[in-house]
């Protein structure tokens, strides 16, 4: 069973940056899949930024590339998520999801077979 743990939240100004992190454990990582997703105050969840199993693909939401980039430590079984320049429509609950997948990855909700429990960004001055 997948189990993924996400840190890095917390309070940062607007224009400030903050990395989350997201470490996975209970099968072998380079078979999965990870994506970011966040969810703001009533709003839906939605897809952030993904990378697959073996990190040679990757999959950012236009108007976050740029400012927001994936990678991951297969020494760590861990992904980040560094996010720059961070703005108050940021704020949200962000949360790592698996699902199998070594060469692709996605970011459709439905889809996603395992969450963490998230992770809270707050941007305000």
């Amino acid at each position: 069973q997948v189990q993924l743990v996400e840190s890095g939240g917390g309070l940062v100004q607007p224009g400030g940056s903050l990395r989350l992190s997201c470490v996975v454990s209970g099968d072998r990582f380079d078979v999965y899949a990870i994506g970011w997703f966040r969810q703001a105050p009533g709003k839906e969840r939605e897809g952030v930024s993904c990378i697959a199993g073996l990190g040679g693909f990757t999959s950012t939401v236009n108007h976050k590339a740029g400012r927001f980039t994936i990678s991951r430590d297969s020494a760590k079984n861990t992904v980040y998520l560094q996010m720059n320049d961070l703005e108050s429509d940021d704020t949200a609950d962000y949360y790592c999801a698996a699902v199998r997948g070594p060469l692709k990855c996605n970011l459709r909700v439905p889809e996603q077979s395992h969450w963490g429990q998230g992770t809270q960004v707050t941007v305000s001055s």
